[in-house]
């Protein structure tokens, strides 16, 4: 009888577990992330990941608990790059030992050559890659207007010249295809890493060798700490670039990657652009939403946080302990086009 009564107590009490579990787990799904776009963006939940797979061999040197502010992994365990997490003397004498070189491209076409080229390149030369060889690819419509930029040792500068397209959009998207080329032409055969950045930026902070690595992707700093329901993806099922969800929202402003990487992401954005354009389509944020897309089906083996692309109008947040490179003051009205 003593076992019967047992028995039917312990089935009682999973009776009036059940629910509680259930509830658990309703919770912890799609309403979560329904209440979490009404959090303050400093309170939104961070989410904590295994021991990344490693990009190269130093990168058994980070330190993914040393942020618990933030997160440091990815669902598919590639890491995401914070202040705090790296010795940087570490990365530069792994990547001088592997002669690693990098390229970095800029489009610096009609009034964006004039208002932050100079800027751009100057700020670079105290901060991105030092220490490593560097060449610096300048597209421009005007050559001639390219300003004179005093150089470290290993590092050159070269321009190439590009059609200056009517509308700021095609500029845009055609980069894809212009980078593709010179990957293929030039940089192969010199460069081991490929960084490709906008012009309307400035360098503040150290922009180094812990960024290399084969496939590198950049948080948004407006949609880092924000649900997926809130990532401005193409929703249009028309264009390539259509997502209905995601991992991440990344920034155009800045990937790269080995030379091998980057010409396939750039080649396959290029490919799905054209795709739109045939069918008179135009992807919401242009090339970014095409980069989305391919970087969701190809996930990158590396993530930068926002500190290496920061917006200093979105005010303080106390996850950013360094800005490496910041938005420079944009001024559309008067330097895009029709």
């Amino acid at each position: 009888m003593s076992g019967h009564v047992y028995k039917t107590k312990a089935a009682m009490k999973w009776t009036f577990c059940i629910p509680i579990v259930l509830c658990i787990a309703y919770l912890t799904s799609s309403s979560v992330r329904y209440f979490v776009r009404f959090l303050p963006v400093d309170k939104v939940p961070v989410v904590h990941e295994e021991i990344p797979n490693l990009d190269n061999s130093v990168d058994d040197t980070l330190e993914f608990g040393s942020r618990t502010d933030v997160q440091t992994s990815t669902s598919w365990k590639a890491p995401i790059i914070w202040d705090g997490m790296f010795d940087p003397d570490i990365y530069d004498q792994k990547h001088k030992r592997d002669r690693s070189s990098v390229a970095l491209t800029v489009f610096a076409v009609g009034r964006y050559l004039d208002a932050y080229l100079g800027t751009f390149l100057n700020s670079s030369e105290h901060h991105f890659m030092v220490g490593l060889p560097v060449t610096y690819y300048v597209f421009t419509d005007v050559p001639e207007k390219v300003p004179d930029i005093k150089l470290a040792p290993q590092r050159s500068l070269k321009f190439i010249k590009v059609e200056r397209h009517s509308r700021w959009q095609d500029i845009s998207m055609m980069r894809m295809k212009t980078i593709a080329d010179v990957i293929e032409s030039e940089i192969r055969h010199h460069c081991t890493y490929v960084f490709c950045f906008d012009v309307d930026q400035v360098f503040t902070g150290r922009f180094g060798s812990e960024a290399l690595g084969d496939s590198v992707a950049l948080l948004h700093a407006h949609y880092y700490n924000l649900p997926k329901s809130r990532f401005t993806y193409d929703r249009n099922p028309k264009s390539k670039a259509y997502m209905e969800t995601g991992d991440f929202y990344y920034h155009a402003a800045v990937f790269g990657g080995s030379w091998q990487s980057v010409k396939l992401m750039t080649e396959a954005c290029y490919q799905s652009i054209m795709e739109d354009k045939l069918n008179d389509v135009e992807a919401l944020w242009h090339d970014e939403s095409h980069l989305n897309k391919y970087l969701w089906l190809h996930k990158p083996s590396r993530l930068l946080s926002p500190e290496y692309c920061w917006d200093e109008s979105i005010g303080h947040r106390s996850d950013i302990h360094i800005a490496r490179l910041l938005w420079a003051p944009k001024y559309y009205d008067t330097l895009r086009t029709a």
